[in-house]
């Protein structure tokens, strides 16, 4: 079955409600300046999961409290809107290596030229201008099943770093 790869948070959500911060981060002047970072939970609870104009997105389950912060970073709770979750999509590192092991798990099942034929038949099945072969509807179904799991997969690890 679809295991989920090591950079993944493994978090359980029976009854889901996250936690989503937001900062920028601040550099202090001088010859030997330092970048000023969100503080981390004790157990690294909290997860980067992308920067959208200057301001970096910080996901934590709604069972941490997150320690304070330093003023100067503007750390802040936020409620995303479709919006701002699709621009944190877009541009979180971890969602693109969700969605490269989504393209991973697919590949070692079916080649690209697979999914395209799927498609060409499945199509024209649907517009009535083809006929399934011995096999192909049995070969299409289990194609679609596999490939649903693996949505549903990704899914959940998107929901492990609180996107949706």
């Amino acid at each position: 079955m679809l295991s989920a790869p090591t950079f993944f948070v493994p978090y359980l959500f029976e009854r889901f409600v996250m936690a989503i911060y937001k900062y920028q981060r601040v550099t202090t002047p001088g010859p030997n300046g330092t970048t000023l970072y969100f503080t981390q939970s004790p157990n690294n609870d909290g997860i980067e999961i992308a920067e959208v104009a200057g301001w970096y997105y910080v996901f934590a389950p709604d069972t941490v409290v997150m320690p304070a912060q330093n003023a100067a970073i503007g750390w802040q709770a936020v409620t995303p809107d479709a919006t701002l979750f699709a621009s944190i999509k877009a541009a979180s590192r971890p969602c693109a290596l969700i969605s490269a092991a989504m393209q991973d798990q697919i590949r070692a099942q079916y080649a690209l030229e697979d999914e395209l034929y799927f498609a060409r038949i499945g199509l024209g099945a649907l517009m009535g201008i083809y006929t399934y072969q011995t096999g192909e509807q049995a070969a299409l179904q289990a194609y679609g099943t596999f490939v649903e799991n693996v949505r549903q997969w990704g899914n959940t690890q998107r929901a492990a770093i609180g996107l949706p």
